[in-house]
């Protein structure tokens, strides 16, 4: 294999891994502010729960908690985890190759 083209597979690898770790960090700034009773008419604060809510689409409401903050923690939180996996996961998988 290449140089060059081991270089790239690097690089999309690096990309991927960022952009993994990008999507947690918006989801962890949402749970941080819903639970520390961010202003929600803030539009910083609207705009990371709206881009949270679409990344988390699939596990926001998975959990049925009594609490809201352990639904918000559990359901936010699990689409972090699986994002940083899953984008950490495939990054390396590149890496190797």
């Amino acid at each position: 294999m290449s140089p060059l083209y081991r270089n790239s597979t690097n690089q999309a690898g690096r990309v991927i891994a960022i952009v993994a770790d990008i999507m947690a960090v918006i989801l962890g700034l949402w749970i941080l502010m819903y639970l520390l009773d961010a202003n929600q008419a803030n539009d910083f604060v609207q705009f990371i729960h709206d881009a949270a809510q679409w990344l988390a689409g699939w596990s926001h409401d998975l959990f049925t908690f009594d609490e809201s903050w352990a639904r918000v923690v559990a359901g936010y939180g699990l689409a972090a985890v699986v994002y940083l996996f899953v984008g950490h996961a495939v990054a390396n998988r590149m890496h190797r190759h």
